[in-house]
């Protein structure tokens, strides 16, 4: 099938968004699809071995970069890209953009529309509304059941069956099928030898980058490695634990080499706040579906999280230790028993690989297909 994916952002970025929606289309080309990729045009521009080693990418496909002008957020965009994908002959489009979603459905193109938050405002639920009435409109996609249950709540979505989908996000498999024990990958990436606790991901306020800094306090002879990051929230927690002499910073790691960072870790940690800001900065904690959570999973190493709701959703007491959010000295427990107890680790660990591997993105890119139907 000729899918064109318009997506939500600028290719490449740093954003979980962009790298989702560059697993999907690796996972999408995978499966046997001609694929075009339409992205936002920001100035930025990589040829395809750069985006490779930037997303972690092993198929090919094309991307269109179109005119987006700020102030029109993303009107204009939409209707360049829903032009662009018919110009070229999709035979469906998939998208994160409502805008998109709304305008190719209501022109009757075959229309996948994905969604990781309640639609935003007025204008995001008229165009939420005016989407599900469309002829086009074929599915609409969320990455958590909660999302779904609120969807039902707050729209009138439409009967018939297959039409919702909940797809959780993903992790490439074959990336972390031969990752070395943590001590032969620090080594390999020169990192100190000690009993390491990982993060990666972004530091933005509430992912829980001041508890990390006071388990290092806490736990001096264990070293906490943390990987991703603007430049300036790098800067900025460093200041803070400019006395902290086993907490490394290593800022952004392309995705192609994200798996060796996890895989120098002994324990990984999710150690989110009730609260947790996006790249927006809007709470995010109800709907949350990190990236991370896969990737750890398919690293295999024990993972300590905090308690919220939606994370349960994947993570529960046989695969990870849930812990009470920003308690510390449960934390500092947990911890030290995980370092004292090799046998805990290595049976959460079996069971992390065993979830992940029911979270594949070619298993999401089919789980979405799946049954089709031609017309709306």
């Amino acid at each position: 099938m000729k899918i064109a994916l318009i997506a939500p952002g600028p290719i490449p970025a740093q954003t979980a968004n962009s790298i989702q929606v560059m697993k999907m289309a690796q996972a999408l080309v995978a499966d046997g699809h001609q694929l075009q990729v339409l992205a936002p045009a920001n100035g930025a521009t990589a040829d395809w071995k750069e985006l490779a080693a930037h997303y972690g990418l092993s198929h090919a496909f094309e991307i269109s970069r179109l005119r987006a002008r700020p102030w029109l957020r993303r009107y204009d965009f939409a209707v360049a890209a829903v032009r662009a994908a018919l110009t070229w002959g999709a035979e469906l489009i998939y998208t994160r953009v409502p805008q998109a979603a709304t305008l190719a459905a209501w022109r009757g193109q075959a229309t996948i529309f994905e969604l990781h938050d309640l639609p935003g405002g007025i204008m995001g639920a008229w165009l939420m509304r005016r989407f599900l009435r469309a002829k086009g409109a074929r599915r609409l996609v969320v990455n958590t059941n909660y999302l779904a249950g609120e969807l039902r709540k707050r729209f009138c979505l439409p009967a018939r069956p297959g039409f919702l989908v909940v797809a959780p996000n993903g992790v490439d498999l074959q990336r972390y099928s031969k990752l070395p024990e943590p001590k032969a990958a620090r080594k390999k990436l020169g990192l100190a030898e000690a009993f390491t606790v990982g993060y990666s991901g972004h530091l933005y306020k509430g992912r829980g980058v001041a508890l990390i800094l006071a388990l290092a306090r806490q736990l001096p002879k264990l070293r906490f490695l943390l990987v991703g990051g603007h430049l300036e929230d790098v800067a900025a927690w460093k200041e803070q634990a400019r006395e902290l002499t086993n907490v490394q910073f290593m800022g952004f790691v392309p995705n192609a080499h994200l798996p060796l960072y996890q895989a120098a870790c002994e324990v990984l940690l999710i150690p989110y706040s009730q609260q947790v800001a996006g790249s927006s900065g809007a709470d995010i904690a109800p709907f949350t579906n990190p990236l991370k959570m896969f990737e750890y999973l398919a690293a295999g190493r024990p993972i300590v999280t905090s308690d919220l709701p939606i994370l349960r959703e994947i993570l529960n007491e046989q695969n990870a230790v849930i812990l009470p959010a920003d308690d510390l000295p449960t934390w500092v427990t947990a911890l030290s028993g995980l370092q004292r107890s090799p046998r805990q680790r290595a049976v959460l660990a079996k069971a992390a690989r065993q979830t992940a591997a029911e979270y594949t993105w070619e298993k999401r890119a089919q789980r979405i297909l799946l049954d089709l139907p031609a017309s709306g």
